[in-house]
């Protein structure tokens, strides 16, 4: 007899949606840092193909895309293709024509990144005043001193630009001709919980050894979503770009509730 569904164990059916998801401007002020380039000189066609990459994964990992990244991707087609037309060399062009057709996705990148650098000084002096939770590089800090760099909570975006090495890894490895079995999302939550009951803490990419087939990486993958939302792990990452760790934490008593769960619907 197979146990009760709490949650959604297809992943073809499971929605992942998270508090605090950010826009497209986010993924793309994301992709800039990752490649280290100037703002105010995007390699469009580079950022463009690592956009549409990432909004190709969104879309296998059923995740939650709202239409302004749809919309963004279009525009960065449009920047693309305007970037590879030969630009007038005359003295008779018309005013306006050499702009740089970046000029007005820059703009807005510079005024979100602003606003964006303002929110996380508040989110990191609300973090300072409601400390609960002791980060456990705390005594690893006290041992390094001033050079050690203290782990950062990690967003979405670098949580998928993760994942997607992992998928690249996959490629490399032998081929391994096995019937596939799609593990349920809620099994799986279930074996990396307990994975995490042993070790308190695991390295992102630990989380996917036992896995050989892309199925059972996303399924991972969503897995590992899902009890971020439900509070039931917290995702750390040293520095910028830097490993990434998986904590095991107490559930509050506000947490989300599965999805699927009559709990959820109670009120």
């Amino acid at each position: 007899m197979s146990p009760p569904q709490e949650f959604e164990s297809s992943a073809d059916a499971f929605a992942v949606h998270l508090d605090g998801f950010d826009g497209p401007l986010d993924l793309l002020l994301h992709l800039i840092k990752k490649h280290e380039v100037n703002i105010y000189d995007i390699p469009i066609a580079l950022i463009t193909a690592q956009y549409l990459d990432v909004i190709e994964l969104m879309h296998e990992l059923n995740l939650d895309v709202a239409g302004d990244f749809l919309v963004m991707a279009a525009t960065l087609i449009h920047l693309k293709s305007r970037t590879l037309l030969p630009r007038p060399d005359t003295a008779a062009a018309v005013e306006g024509e050499n702009e740089d057709p970046r000029d007005v996705l820059v703009r807005r990148l510079a005024e979100h990144q602003k606003f964006k650098a303002a929110a996380e000084l508040l989110h990191e002096r609300e973090q300072v005043r409601s400390a609960q939770w002791q980060r456990p590089d705390e005594r690893v800090a006290a041992i390094a001193g001033e050079d050690y760099e203290p782990e950062l909570e990690v967003d979405l975006f670098s949580l998928l630009n993760a994942f997607q090495s992992v998928l690249q890894r996959l490629k490399k490895r032998p081929k391994a001709f096995l019937p596939a079995e799609q593990i349920p999302i809620e099994v799986r939550i279930e074996q990396l919980l307990d994975r995490l009951s042993e070790t308190e803490a695991c390295g992102f990419e630990d989380l996917f050894a036992d896995v050989h087939d892309r199925s059972g990486l996303i399924v991972t993958f969503l897995a590992l979503l899902e009890m971020i939302r439900l509070k039931l792990v917290r995702v750390f990452q040293s520095g910028s770009f830097g490993p990434i760790r998986v904590y095991k934490r107490p559930r509050p008593t506000d947490a989300p509730h599965p999805i699927g769960d009559p709990e959820a619907h109670r009120g």
